[in-house]
């Protein structure tokens, strides 16, 4: 015996799956974390900083930057200065300013070669104190 069209449609209206009573218990269990989270109190310790004065960078304080763009070529106050001659200029720089240190910029795609190169310059020019920067 076939089933007519007329049961057959009743049939899918039985198939469906009610959410409601699902959406209840979701909703139920978000007011339930909503609520349970106000009262969690995250253990940490309180810092107290200190202000500090803020100071001025003095001229006779400015470091020696060096700058390494991605063909490795090397600036110094804004000029390209040859590998050979970096020492010369880190020496006439930290005698004119004795107490800055010097800082390296390299770019991403500069080679390894090429700091360790200035990095020698300056430790034979006499400035121990080198600082690598971030190119950004």
């Amino acid at each position: 015996m076939r089933k007519t069209d007329l049961s057959m449609g009743q049939d899918n209206d039985a198939d469906e799956i009610n959410l409601t009573p699902m959406l209840d218990v979701v909703f139920i269990m978000l007011i339930f974390f909503i609520v349970t989270a106000s009262f969690v109190k995250e253990v940490g310790i309180d810092v107290n900083r200190p202000d500090a004065p803020v100071t001025e960078t003095k001229p006779e304080d400015a470091n020696i930057l060096i700058v390494i763009d991605q063909n490795d070529d090397i600036w110094i106050d804004r000029r390209v200065i040859d590998p050979r001659a970096v020492r010369a200029n880190i020496e006439r720089l930290h005698a004119e300013n004795p107490k800055g240190s010097v800082v390296i910029q390299p770019n991403k795609r500069s080679t390894n070669k090429m700091l360790v190169t200035i990095m020698d310059a300056s430790r034979n020019a006499g400035v121990y104190n080198i600082s690598i920067a971030d190119s950004t």
